[in-house]
């Protein structure tokens, strides 16, 4: 959302979670006259060596391999902790990851039309003050220069081409992801009165001259009436602050989902304000809430962190054991393409992998894990001939419909310089929020591949009703434990402090379930201040 209103796009962020949790449901060719292929191609995570994990029938290890620093996961806070210790200096270290690839959630597919994203798809400007990610940024060549004011000068065929957001409101589409066109003046009040509360918010600091609400987390001020903000539901400050506006609910709604997988009714109200007033949109003089992105999304920021771990890495290996032994970390391992075990002794390891996980690597870790929620998500990658209905605004980057049971689209080739296009490729989202996450979980598997076609070509039939005739190739990917979904008392609980603590000074966590909130800045951070603990004791952020 453009003009002040910050909207964050965090649907594109989603998923930051280790990718054991993605799971690829098949679809078979089916017949029509306008579809050729209704396919699946496997891609990411083997999800049945994951699930090896509740029953541990590996081989004993065959091999021992000894290193000082061991770091489990490959998806972003793993991959900025292999940068971190490279710019400290060293590169005695070893990263470990289940996949056949890096990147975990920030990873990529590509078709004959165009590469796409399977997860991560963009990043905001960042804040100002967040120097780390902005010297990252600058190293990889994305900031170019710096401007006379010193506000960074950002490589403009890597942001987002106008237009980049649309949505399709009372049967037509409009530019921007708010819905204005056909609101009544209440409701128009409403809106303004809302996003005015947000900008305050967004300035506002505690009495320890922090921000309230900031980039990472771990920045944010102590301010006990703020924090107060996350024993209760965003549809409770909704409420309690006398909005009524149908439009402005539901738009919340979608932003909460959005960001967190759950909506407005499940979320903590200080994370749904988190949403809006988090980001500063002062990286810019235009003070703009631009976003960085790539046809294959944040699968960009992956491959310029991967060069770090070079010749330091193994891959297709599931660790399913880690523990302290005279002063080491012994870790198991079981190599999927040899199936053989390996045993590996290291002085400290980072764990860059979510507590889902970790409760089955590490003793007595479910006490505090079973407070983690993880919100299931739904990703349909479609390959239409044309998305011409009624485009009374044109095709953007982001397309949300308005009442839809999903989040809308993206379209990959928005970010293409060869704008005439003979296909499109577009992904849907969809996430399944729900007072009982474990239920919904189980129910999602239940459903059969035609259930899961129906439910996406009926959604965007609101917008597109010649979808499903138009529709050339569709891959369906559904994730049990898509992101970390931030309930009321988890931010500032005590189950996401002390699964953030250290074990003996031995073994470190780093992932972005430990913020509470999906998004890269808080991956990126975690693997940097894990790596800043080990070797100094302190954080960016301390």
């Amino acid at each position: 959302m453009k003009n002040g209103e910050n909207c964050n796009k965090g649907r594109r962020n989603f998923v930051k979670g280790i990718t054991a949790s993605l799971l690829l449901i098949p679809f078979l060719q089916f017949c029509s006259d306008k579809i050729a292929v209704l396919m699946i191609r496997l891609s990411g995570t083997n999800h049945l060596l994951g699930h090896r994990l509740w029953i541990k029938d590996f081989p004993k290890p065959q091999q021992q391999v000894k290193i000082p620093y061991l770091i489990i996961g490959g998806g972003i806070s793993g991959l900025s902790a292999a940068r971190q210790f490279h710019k400290k200096g060293i590169s005695d270290f070893l990263l470990i990851e289940m996949a056949d690839h890096l990147g975990g959630n920030s990873s990529n597919g590509e078709n004959k039309y165009s590469k796409y994203p399977l997860g991560a798809h963009y990043l905001p400007l960042p804040n100002f003050e967040d120097k780390e990610l902005l010297g990252f940024l600058e190293e990889e060549k994305i900031i170019l220069d710096y401007d006379k004011n010193g506000l960074p000068v950002f490589d403009e065929l890597q942001l987002t081409f106008a237009p980049d957001e649309r949505l399709f409101y009372k049967n037509n589409w409009q530019e921007g992801v708010v819905p204005k066109e056909g609101n009544s003046s209440e409701e128009h009040k409403e809106f303004q009165r809302f996003f005015k509360e947000m900008d305050a918010f967004r300035i506002a600091k505690g009495e320890d001259q922090k921000y309230l609400f900031d980039i990472p987390v771990s920045l944010c001020s102590k301010n006990e009436k703020t924090r107060a903000l996350d024993k209760i539901t965003m549809q409770q400050w909704f409420e309690e602050h006398n909005f009524k506006s149908e439009p402005l609910f539901n738009y919340i709604d979608y932003c909460c989902k959005d960001d967190f997988g759950l909506g407005i009714a499940f979320v903590s109200a200080w994370a749904g304000i988190h949403y809006f007033a988090g980001r500063k949109q002062d990286a810019s003089a235009e003070k703009s809430d631009s976003v960085l992105t790539w046809p294959e999304g944040n699968a960009r920021l992956a491959q310029h962190l991967k060069k770090y771990t070079s010749q330091k890495t193994l891959k297709n290996h599931l660790v399913y054991e880690v523990k302290i032994e005279k002063n080491k970390v012994v870790v198991k391992a079981f190599d999927d393409v040899k199936k053989t075990s390996i045993e590996l002794i290291a002085d400290k390891v980072i764990m860059a992998t979510p507590q889902f996980v970790n409760q089955y690597l590490i003793k007595d870790r479910k006490q505090f894990t079973n407070q983690f929620h993880y919100t299931p998500w739904l990703l349909a990658t479609l390959v239409v001939n044309n998305l011409t209905d009624n485009l009374s605004f044109p095709l953007s980057w982001d397309n949300v419909i308005y009442e839809a049971k999903g989040l809308g689209y993206v379209y990959a080739q928005h970010q293409t310089l060869n704008q005439i296009q003979d296909k499109k490729v577009i992904t849907y989202y969809y996430s399944f929020s729900s007072g009982d996450l474990k239920k919904m979980r189980k129910e999602i598997y239940k459903k059969d591949k035609e259930y899961w076609k129906q439910v996406v070509f009926n959604d965007l039939k609101i917008a597109h009703p010649d979808i499903e005739n138009d529709t050339e190739e569709m891959e369906v990917f559904l994730l049990g434990h898509g992101m970390i979904s931030p309930v009321p008392d988890f931010i500032f609980g005590d189950a996401k402090k002390k699964a953030s603590q250290n074990i003996e000074n031995r073994i470190y966590f780093a992932h972005s379930d430990l913020s509470g909130i999906s998004i890269f800045e808080e991956a990126f951070h975690q693997g940097i201040n894990a790596v800043n603990k080990i070797l100094d004791g302190t954080t960016l952020d301390s």
